[in-house]
């Protein structure tokens, strides 16, 4: 008894600020005595002058009463009552001694050195000792005060645990000796924040953060746990604590056109209640809509709720610390009564805001009677205001549920389960059992502070402990605030474990404002498809999409770098996988090489139709100019010759690489040798020097002739075959996902000599035929001879660069020359034969037609010699001789010979026209 009066006479001191200390008056307004006194520290008047505006110093004036921290402060009351009532500590009751700190850390320090006061003999010093008036400090509410006072009580190891400082300094124990938490550290909380942007794909956020200890810190965690989690920063705003300041309504205003100016669409605000409703005002009423994700200072203010038009501010999202609920605390609210021989200003000043008719009051009702309520603007003062305020006769006793609407009273658990972690240190100090403590009640406060750092509790069926830091690590709630009605409403839609570095989200219980509840985009660059990388400029989050090179892959969104292809496979530019290259030839069911066995087939079909016609007119005398048996020769070297083109479809192999290019060169050397003789003979025929004609007769051997340049063909290829011997050569290119198979001819030294000698040949025909192109066509086919071997040359000019040039279709283009060149003979050499054996049967072979055309060439002729013309005819050889002045012939005189070897030579008679 004598200790409760003890006390009650302390505190009513410390509540009107007297004693041998001069000192402003303390705002330490509530009390109640116990054996063990909990000093609190509370900032139910969060505003007070700027001391920048101070000219000597005064005491602080506080305004502004704030009803979030008014009840945190009667949950720490309320559990105190709930512990002594239940006999958890037996024979020992708890008191308390709650102080105002204005939210200002100098005035927090102030109201700290009161509560280290104690009474040592007579009166009260002024200097703390070991044992201080209360024992243990719950608060601050804000980390910048925090910091403050846990300086000074550190100094003389006074434990002062917290239930809403999350600022990450507090948790070293070099600085901070004596403070502890029942939340996790900020480091926690961002990153929390930085996995929850990244988790929806927001890489581009702006910040706005208070100025104060709390924000910077704050923020420098976020920016590190944001670099990790690549989100970047579209822009990072300050804003002042005081806000007093005169000049924090300018600077709402520029931060909210930073805002409306980017084109970040998620915010973070890591700013109080009040600073955060100045800039959802500015918001609301340029009409700008974000995703704000909110730290924990004000993740759950229930006043902001209910802002008019704060669904029109967009999605909000904020980490706020584990809650739970406190059993009875609501009837408290409801019965609002200071207890049992404790005082209590705080609660009658509110009471006096909330109950007390005043004349504004009584204006503002009577102008709802008389109005409609859309001109009756309520004023600020009355905001706390019952509208049933002047109904109360007496409203200290007067009650209501109005706390319990306007405070999220879950966010208030962080004080209960501060105080139970004094009382479960405190009954192992004062070593309780179920009917005593007989431990030393005047303990100093550094031997509850060990107890404290030791402690290990249940509550709600949940452990709690302190660890290294002295923080409780008992993770984070995620709130979305859903919208109901005109107003928004708290709901948990996921949370963060520490201990895991894990957010939980669930997805489907969040609500977006957006059409069909999309999820928002927030990017500095659209999100790089698939077959893609992120080519970075300047800030990571801003970059330019650009497609894999060929060889490399990205299967999935947002790559940073392409992945190299596996061996043996690849992949062409902006592929999503890599695949195994497909092997490309000349196939067999491809178009062109159905076209181009269509003409084989047909060039086939044509030589037996000639062979037939020529077999069975052999010894007619078409086909003996034609050349006779030197006809079946050139048929044999075509048919080889489109067999080889035969072997360049399919799949190539070493085999038929050789036989193809061999089979070619040496078909079509046997046929061009062939028309080099028949060129040969009509040039000996017609060749009017006779002693020319007589020394190239002697070469005139025509099986020796093919013989002869066939075999230097064979010998060509031979040796090609067998020093450079064509193979296969798989081709692949990058920006393609075939092997093309082809063959390769070796170093071209072999392949060029082959078809050289064959362009020779030919062009030695060429220039036979050109010598004797006077000749009557119908008597000789230099004509003919010229015109094929035009063809081939021309095809084959025409070829080589083509050949050269397009790689991959060099099978197709050297088969397709081959085919007109063989054309080129069938339709030269054999079709206009066919045409006069079949057609021209019997007007044009008798001896009369021929005896007629030598005429008429004899007549226009014009050599300066003697002129020989030998025809053979098939039947005969004719042979005429000729001079300058011979106008006419006796053509009596011309007989046909069995014999090649005579001929007629008479001199015609001269006649004059």
């Amino acid at each position: 008894m004598v200790s409760q009066v003890y006390l009650s006479a302390v505190g009513l001191i410390l509540l009107l600020g007297l004693g041998t200390c001069d000192v402003c008056q303390s705002t330490c307004g509530a009390q109640a005595p116990g054996d063990i006194l909990i000093g609190v520290l509370s900032s139910c008047y969060p505003a007070v002058k700027p001391l920048n505006e101070w000219i000597q110093p005064e005491c602080f004036s506080c305004t502004d009463f704030d009803l979030l921290s008014f009840v945190r402060m009667l949950v720490v009351i309320h559990t105190i009552d709930v512990i002594n009532d239940s006999g958890f500590l037996p024979n020992v009751r708890l008191g308390y001694l709650v102080c105002d700190t204005c939210s200002n850390p100098i005035k927090a320090l102030e109201v700290a050195e009161h509560l280290l006061f104690t009474n040592e003999t007579a009166g009260v010093h002024c200097h703390p000792t070991d044992s201080p008036l209360v024992k243990v400090v719950i608060g601050t509410r804000f980390s910048e005060v925090s910091i403050t006072v846990a300086r000074l009580l550190g100094r003389y190891m006074v434990p002062q645990i917290s239930t809403s400082s999350s600022a990450a300094i507090l948790s070293d124990k070099l600085r901070f000796p004596s403070f502890l938490r029942t939340i996790p550290s900020d480091v926690h909380q961002t990153q929390a924040i930085a996995k929850f942007l990244s988790s929806f794909g927001w890489d581009w956020v702006g910040v706005v953060y208070c100025d104060d200890d709390y924000g910077k810190a704050a923020l420098q965690s976020f920016l590190l746990d944001a670099e990790e989690a690549k989100v970047c920063l579209a822009f990072q705003e300050v804003m002042p604590h005081y806000q007093n300041n005169g000049k924090t309504h300018i600077r709402v205003k520029k931060v909210a056109e930073t805002i409306r100016s980017s084109k970040a669409q998620v915010v973070l605000l890591i700013l109080n209640n009040d600073l955060v409703k100045q800039l959802f005002k500015e918001m609301i009423r340029t009409n700008t809509s974000r995703i704000w994700i909110a730290s924990d200072a004000w993740s759950l203010a229930q006043p902001l709720t209910s802002m008019p038009g704060i669904n029109s501010v967009g999605d909000i999202f904020g980490f706020n610390f584990i809650t739970g609920s406190n059993p009875g605390f609501n009837d408290f609210l409801k019965n609002l009564q200071p207890g049992p021989g404790a005082v209590n200003h705080f609660i009658e000043e509110y009471k006096k805001l909330r109950f007390e008719c005043t004349l504004e009051l009584l204006q503002y009702n009577k102008c709802l009677a008389n109005n409609p309520s859309a001109l009756c603007p309520k004023p600020p003062s009355l905001t706390l205001k019952s509208p049933l305020a002047c109904s109360f006769s007496d409203p200290q006793q007067a009650n209501d549920d109005f706390l319990i609407r306007s405070v999220h009273l879950n966010g208030t658990y962080g004080g209960r389960l501060a105080v139970w972690t004094i009382a479960h240190a405190l009954r192992n100090l004062l070593q309780c059992n179920d009917t005593d403590c007989p431990g030393d009640k005047n303990f100093p406060p550094w031997k509850l502070l060990q107890e404290m750092k030791k402690i290990n509790f249940s509550l709600d069926s949940r452990l709690f402990y302190f660890d290294q830091f002295g923080n409780f690590e008992n993770g984070y709630d995620l709130n979305n605030w859903r919208r109901v009605g005109d107003r928004r409403q708290f709901t948990v839609v996921g949370g963060y474990n520490p201990n895991t570095g894990e957010v939980q989200l669930n997805r489907d219980e969040i609500e977006w404002g957006t059409p069909n509840n999309t999820v928002p985009e927030s990017r500095c660059s659209q999100s790089c498809p698939p077959g893609t990388f992120k080519k970075v400029s300047n800030v990571f989050c801003c970059y330019n999409c650009t497609p894999c090179d060929e060889g490399t892959y990205s299967d999935m969104p947002d790559m940073m770098n392409c992945l190299m292809c596996p061996k043996d496979m690849w992949s062409l530019k902006g592929s999503v996988q890599c695949s195994l290259r497909t092997e490309s030839f000349l196939g067999w069911k491809e178009p062109y090489t159905i076209i181009l066995l269509t003409f084989v087939s047909l060039g086939v079909v044509l030589l037996l139709i000639v062979f037939i016609i020529f077999f069975e007119s052999q010894h007619s005398p078409v086909v003996k100019i034609a050349g006779g048996n030197l006809c079946y020769a050139m048929m044999a070297g075509l048919i080889v010759s489109f067999g080889g083109v035969v072997l360049f479809m399919g799949k190539p192999n070493a085999h038929t690489c050789g036989a193809r290019q061999t089979m070619y060169g040496l078909g079509f050397t046997l046929c061009v040798s062939c028309v080099l003789v028949k060129a040969f003979r009509t040039f000996l025929a017609f060749l009017f020097n006779l002693n020319k004609q007589h020394k190239l007769k002697k070469f005139y051997k025509p099986t020796a002739i093919i013989v002869l340049f066939t075999t230097v063909q064979v010998v060509i290829c031979t040796f090609w075959l067998v020093f450079d011997s064509p193979r296969v050569e798989a081709i692949t290119s990058n920006q393609s996902m075939d092997i093309l198979l082809q063959c390769n001819e070796g170093s071209g030294v072999g392949f060029g000599i082959m078809l050289g000698y064959i362009v020779l040949l030919a062009f030695i025909c060429f220039l036979l035929a050109f010598k004797g192109r006077k000749v009557p066509h119908r008597f000789n086919e230099t004509g003919y001879i010229i015109f094929s071997m035009l063809i081939y040359l021309f095809v084959w000019v025409c070829f080589i660069p083509i050949y050269m040039t397009k790689s991959q279709q060099r099978s197709a283009v050297q088969a397709s020359a081959i085919l007109v060149s063989n054309y080129g003979i069938i339709s030269c050499h054999f079709l206009p034969k066919c045409y006069m054996i079949l057609c021209k049967k019997k007007t044009e072979i008798s001896p009369e037609a021929y005896r007629e055309k030598v005429r008429i060439f004899s007549i226009n002729s014009e050599n300066v010699g003697q002129a020989s013309l030998s025809i053979d005819s098939g039947i005969g050889n004719i042979e005429i001789v000729a001079t300058p002045s011979s106008l006419d012939l006796d053509w009596s005189s011309v007989k046909v010979l069995k014999d090649p070897s005579p001929y007629l030579r008479r001199r015609p008679r001269r006649s004059s026209i």
